[in-house]
């Protein structure tokens, strides 16, 4: 089933319209036809609004809206992904993969080792054309939400963004042994567990979920400064495994073992 993002006040009581690049996308490359069922988020209420096309317009898609459910498709903490700026295009699949495992928002960040630096005329530019790509992975991937792509940073304010967050890591491949990696994802799993159970003893009240940031280096690693410097601020140097892993390998890694472990508890 095709699925698709519009804004909270596209949604009403039994109608739902679509509107933007989607319009072009459902009338000339699907070829859908009024009468065929889609599903649509509005990337906030974390719900699954079920649809029949109703009518397909110059400008907009109008839909039927036949039931609503929870969608159950994000995870109870949000994983923010401090992604040290790697060269070439490698930036484009760390966003679509992560965002397929559920990443929640992506920092580029400029680290002492980076080779890669962004024109600053570019920036943003090349956020845009990055946040596009993660809307579209969470199209693919029926995501309720569609991760933010933030601006590039320092190391040192990406750091400082993260102080309020609830667990935070930085992989480095000098960190010894995997005893601080398996109390890292612990600490993860407590802090969704009390979301959890906040939520289900306050069904009517929001609940923060938890903030999880994840700090990866670009092709060269993190120095060995950056690392303390991390560590001194309460990051916890964690290791993933006895191989170096690629750039675009580590933050996948990272997001594949907090998808099963938190997708296995919460069943």
């Amino acid at each position: 089933m095709q699925h698709f993002f519009t804004s909270p006040e596209n949604i009403r009581e039994k109608e739902i319209i679509i509107t933007g690049d989607d319009v072009n996308h459902i009338k000339n490359v699907l070829r859908m036809k009024p009468g065929e069922e889609i599903s649509v988020s509005n990337g906030e209420d974390m719900k699954e609004y079920r649809c029949e096309i109703s009518s397909i317009e110059d400008d907009r898609v109008v839909c039927t809206l036949m039931f609503v459910k929870e969608s159950g498709v994000e995870l109870p903490v949000n994983v923010t992904l401090f992604q040290g700026l790697p060269k070439g295009d490698k930036m484009e699949t760390i966003i679509q993969k992560c965002t397929e495992l559920g990443i929640y928002s992506v920092v580029p960040v400029n680290t002492k080792r980076c080779v890669m630096k962004l024109d600053p005329k570019k920036e943003k530019s090349r956020i845009a054309r990055w946040q596009g790509i993660a809307e579209a992975a969470a199209k693919q991937s029926q995501r309720g939400v569609i991760p933010e792509i933030k601006l590039v940073m320092s190391f040192k304010e990406a750091v400082n963004l993260a102080s309020g967050f609830e667990a935070k890591s930085i992989p480095y491949e000098l960190a010894e042994g995997m005893h601080d990696t398996k109390n890292w994802i612990e600490s993860v799993i407590n802090s969704a567990t009390d979301y959890i159970s906040k939520s289900a003893d306050s069904p009517s009240e929001p609940v923060t979920k938890p903030g999880v940031a994840v700090f990866i280096g670009p092709e060269g690693g993190f120095t060995e400064e950056e690392v303390e410097y991390a560590r001194n601020t309460g990051i916890t140097p964690i290791s993933l495994g006895k191989r170096i892993l690629r750039t675009e390998t580590a933050g996948m890694t990272v997001m594949s073992i907090l998808m099963y472990e938190l997708e296995i508890m919460n069943k």
